[in-house]
């Protein structure tokens, strides 16, 4: 097991890090990270695994790397092994210069580098189809944080394996049907249809946030090549005016009011003329 002060660090490395400044003004924002030269400002963690798990059986790692043979570019690299019967492997970015206070629709593509085939059998699940991508965005920063069984659980809402929740959805997974021989292929992923949205906090500022949640009971190791975000305004209601000089009926009412009155001004008429006829 690592030292605890190892420990220490490995946690400030991944839960702190730079914020940046990405759009200023402005209606629809649009952020598209490539990874060509470094993380830009992404930072990586672990959630669902014991606070005093082993790194050698966990192996975790993480780092900014040249993308495997047959691939162009870099990306970033993200490992870990499911001992917990669950692991969520996550990618966070804090993003200013945003509106304050004000709810965005949000959409998401990310671009992976996978080497798993599709229908493989793996402990516990799939080693494609049961390690589902999420994304999602958050006002409050994306923690591990210890909970009552000394486990790292996240702070947020992500859902459970393949549920979503209310900060992130579910995108896919990480099977490739194109896979041959273990090589690495670009699968792209997007939340479609899926509602996603978030506001923000009172400086204009939100937190993105990305990852894999496994059942999957193995090694599994992937490459985040690319991740878009798109930030949309969502349109205020405006309040309704007030009606003046009081409230009156609804239509309906007063049509059928009109229609009744109508009706036994009629009767009337022919009670009148019936009494005339007869006198």
């Amino acid at each position: 097991m690592l030292p605890i002060a190892v420990l220490v660090v490995m946690a400030t490395t991944i839960l702190s890090g730079p914020s940046a400044v990405l759009a200023q003004g402005g209606d629809e924002v649009d952020l598209s990270f490539d990874f060509e030269s470094d993380a830009q400002g992404w930072m990586v963690g672990f959630a669902d695994l014991p606070v005093d798990y082993d790194n050698s059986i966990y192996e975790l790692d993480h780092q900014h790397r040249t993308l495997p043979d047959g691939l162009e570019g870099s990306g970033i690299y993200v490992q870990g092994h499911n001992r917990s019967d669950d692991l969520f492997v996550f990618l966070k970015r804090r993003v200013d210069g945003l509106k304050p206070n004000t709810t965005y629709a949000v959409s998401v593509s990310i671009d992976l580098a996978t080497n798993v085939s599709a229908g493989l059998i793996g402990i516990g699940g799939s080693p494609g189809e049961s390690v589902f991508v999420k994304a999602g965005a958050s006002t409050v920063e994306p923690l591990a944080k210890e909970d009552g069984n000394r486990y790292l659980r996240m702070n947020i809402d992500k859902g459970n394996q393949s549920r979503g929740g209310e900060s992130m959805v579910v995108l896919g997974n990480v099977a490739h049907p194109g896979v041959q021989k273990r090589e690495y292929r670009i699968k792209a992923l997007n939340n479609g249809g899926l509602h996603l949205s978030v506001t923000t906090d009172s400086e204009g500022a939100v937190w993105l946030i990305v990852g894999t949640d496994s059942g999957f009971e193995g090694l599994s190791g992937l490459y985040y090549d690319r991740i878009a975000y798109t930030l949309s305004p969502v349109p205020v209601e405006p309040p309704s005016t007030p009606r003046t000089g009081g409230y009156g009926p609804p239509l309906w009412a007063l049509a059928l009011i009109g229609g009744f009155s109508v009706a036994l001004a009629g009767l009337g008429i022919v009670v009148v003329l019936r009494r005339r006829a007869m006198s």
